[in-house]
């Protein structure tokens, strides 16, 4: 009975070392976690090192403190949002392809500059560019004749897919 007596404070020193340890563990733990959060959430260094100190200082109430207060996205995920944004802008925008060679062309083209495809039509009142398949000038309210899309070819190579084409002999 004397020697377990004996050994108690050994056993709490150890016990204490242990627990220390993992308290010393837990902090660096969560001051490492806020740290590398911090910085996907924000470019600004005197957050990111106060945020830091905040939690080794008060580990557990600075640790609750800053997950209230951080930012709610990360760096990345606002660019991504930002992205997403500017994509439906742009579909918004009504960015145009061409039918006949799938180039980017301005709202108010009639024709293709690359492959001569007519796009639009002008509205015969108000000269304002026209879908080909609307009837009715939405600018002017002037009745127009509805069209199909179709390539305009400047030569017989473009007709016959790229071979020149030479004239059948009788």
């Amino acid at each position: 009975m004397e020697s377990l007596l004996e050994n108690i404070p050994a056993f709490l020193t150890i016990l204490s070392t242990v627990c220390g340890a993992v308290v010393v563990a837990m902090v660096g733990g969560m001051a490492i976690w806020t740290f590398r959060d911090i910085r996907a959430r924000s470019r600004d260094v005197l957050a990111q090192i106060l945020a830091t100190l905040l939690v080794l200082v008060l580990p557990v109430i600075g640790f609750v403190v800053y997950l209230m207060l951080r930012p709610r996205e990360t760096l990345e995920e606002a660019y991504e949002h930002s992205l997403e944004q500017e994509a439906l802008l742009q579909a918004i925008e009504e960015p145009e392809e061409c039918p006949g060679c799938g180039q980017r062309v301005k709202g108010n083209f009639l024709y293709c500059p690359d492959c001569h495809t007519r796009l639009k039509k002008a509205c015969p009142e108000c000269n304002s560019a026209l879908r080909l398949n609307w009837s009715l000038c939405p600018y002017c309210g002037a009745s127009v004749t509805p069209q199909a899309i179709e390539p305009v070819y400047s030569s017989s190579r473009d007709r016959q897919g790229g071979e020149d084409v030479a004239p059948a002999e009788a």
